[in-house]
């Protein structure tokens, strides 16, 4: 059975990640909702804080600290608490760098490694399909042998940081499952549209990737001849999403609560009014439910067992925890819940797309 007690380590992370999404992230959170847009100072401050390099190796510029799938789920909560849209572009880069750290051959993290050491680097994995039977593991974009290179075919959408990005990992399918692709700017057939115009995630850059007869070079496939655990990928990216999930569910539920207790209607508080408090009751179930899930997943991963069902189910249950917990934020607030003074609107409109969000985030 895995152990519920964080370490000395991660207590200090969690602390260090939740003072920033306190003191940095919430604070404008609704302003970049507004303006669509992440101010480019918050995301080097997220930067300093080693969201990205701290698990860098040291030969590259990192700080060579171990990984863990558990701690990267706390980190998801903390920064999902401070805000969803913002929490995603400052993790971005992780979709190229930690895929790389995992499965890359020494050539690549050689050249691409150290570029995410320095400073903020926009970077993002293209896996979402615009399809209504897309499957992460069996892709409708695929990738071709032509002699020593890959050629590479197909749409995909929600694609974060794409039009800032020196570098995109895409994923197709291969002869032999799904595997992943170096693809650089400027690539001849690789074309970024204009920004997707979501219902939430308003601060977070998202782009449809068309990709036609993009060719790369053989050593553009992730882990070279050998490739990589695709899977294993998508399952860590599973936690990650199952983490900002029951931090968004966390945030929502705590205003819920403050608000109700403050709110009052013939003359006590209407957290004393049974309807509400069952309410309460239960989005604390769904939270704590979400979180031991993940956390159970991460654990296995970070055995190094095989993690698919849990990883599944921990999304899922999140993503659906999510907007359980947002919606019933929304209905303690009343009238007020539906209008831009609170936040809980915001939250509701990010939690609704959590069960598309597969590949935006990993630990």
């Amino acid at each position: 059975m895995f152990d519920l007690e964080m370490t000395e380590d991660q207590k200090l992370v969690r602390e260090t990640v939740a003072s920033f999404a306190r003191d940095e992230v919430r604070p404008i959170s609704r302003d970049c909702d507004e303006s669509g847009h992440v101010p480019p100072a918050l995301a080097e401050k997220g930067f300093e804080l080693g969201l990205i390099h701290s698990a860098l190796p040291e030969d590259v510029g990192g700080f060579g600290e171990q990984r863990s799938a558990v701690t990267g789920a706390i980190v998801a909560e903390e920064l999902g608490w401070g805000d969803l849209s913002i929490a995603l572009h400052l993790l971005a880069p992780r979709l190229v760098a930690y895929p790389l750290l995992d499965a890359g051959t020494p050539e690549q993290k050689k050249r691409w490694l150290p570029a995410f050491t320095k400073r903020f680097q926009p970077a993002g994995a293209a896996i979402v399909e615009p399809r209504y039977d897309f499957d992460t593991l069996t892709l409708a974009t695929r990738a071709k042998r032509s002699g020593s290179n890959w050629v590479l075919d197909g749409s995909k959408c929600f694609v974060p940081l794409a039009g800032d990005a020196d570098v995109l990992l895409v994923f197709a399918q291969t002869d032999a499952g799904p595997q992943a692709f170096l693809v650089e700017r400027g690539t001849p057939g690789l074309t970024i549209s204009e920004r997707e115009k979501n219902m939430g995630l308003k601060a977070l850059a998202t782009h449809e990737v068309e990709l036609k007869g993009v060719t790369v070079p053989a050593d553009a496939r992730l882990g070279g001849e050998d490739g990589a655990d695709v899977a294993r990928m998508v399952n860590l990216s599973r936690i990650a999403v199952a983490g900002l999930a029951t931090g968004v569910a966390r945030g929502a539920y705590e205003y819920a609560r403050d608000y109700a207790k403050d709110r009052q209607a013939f003359g006590v508080a209407i957290a004393q009014k049974q309807a509400i408090a069952f309410m309460l009751a239960e989005m604390v179930i769904e939270i704590d439910s979400a979180r031991l899930l993940t956390w159970e997943a991460a654990w296995k991963l970070d055995k190094g067992d095989d993690a698919t069902r849990e990883c599944v189910l921990a999304k899922r249950y999140a993503s659906n925890a999510a907007l359980k917990v947002t919606d019933n934020a929304v209905q303690v607030l009343g009238g007020h819940g539906y209008v831009r003074d609170h936040p809980v609107e915001l939250w509701l409109r990010n939690a609704r797309g959590f069960t598309n969000f597969d590949g935006l985030a990993i630990v």
